[in-house]
């Protein structure tokens, strides 16, 4: 009898730990599924970055200075991709701070805020820029529930067993986190 009820406490306790460990594979690929979907983002972000800077090329020939920032910030976001996610994210903060650019210029150029190709450009780009966002906030979610799985008590004595890590956030640089927070001013 003892037997028995030792062998289905092994049986329970064995089934337990499949199941928090098929968990925490599942949380895990869904983490780099998001970081994916990031990906595919970005690669859209720099196919579109090109166009857009020679169409403001055309307009605004001497603003080469703005225009080199551009370019030398996407093609350092783009190198960045094997490096580890905090420096990525770094690259990919100092590219939209430089994006900011281009978009103030067509202030300075009438002709060129006028442009459709400018103006279907800057769409597409704003429209890939929200959904990087709400793709970041997607994968920081998926993080916090793997992280949790992974270090909350009684996951984190399997996670160790297994050799499961936790995660780095996808997060903004300090100084445009700050920015964000801040409220708007509105002036009449």
């Amino acid at each position: 009898m003892v037997l028995w009820v030792v062998l289905g406490i092994a049986i329970v306790a064995v089934v337990y730990v499949i199941g928090v460990y098929n968990g925490m594979i599942v949380a895990r690929n869904r983490v780099d599924e998001s970081l994916s979907d990031i990906d595919t983002l970005l690669k859209r972000r720099y196919d579109l970055i090109p166009n857009l800077v020679e169409t403001v090329k055309g307009y605004a020939r001497h603003e080469s200075e703005t225009l080199e920032r551009v370019v030398q910030a996407r093609n350092s976001a783009i190198s960045a991709q094997g490096e580890g996610l905090a420096d990525r994210a770094s690259k990919e903060n100092e590219l939209s701070g430089t994006l900011k650019t281009i978009f103030a210029l067509s202030e300075a150029y009438p002709d060129l805020k006028a442009n459709q190709n400018f103006v279907a450009l800057q769409g597409e780009l704003a429209a890939t820029e929200d959904k990087l966002q709400a793709s970041r906030r997607f994968y920081n979610s998926m993080v916090l529930s793997y992280n949790n799985k992974i270090l909350m008590f009684p996951g984190s004595v399997i996670a160790g067993m297994f050799s499961f890590t936790k995660r780095d956030f996808f997060e903004l640089d300090v100084t445009e986190a700050a920015a964000a927070k801040k409220a708007p001013q509105v002036k009449f």
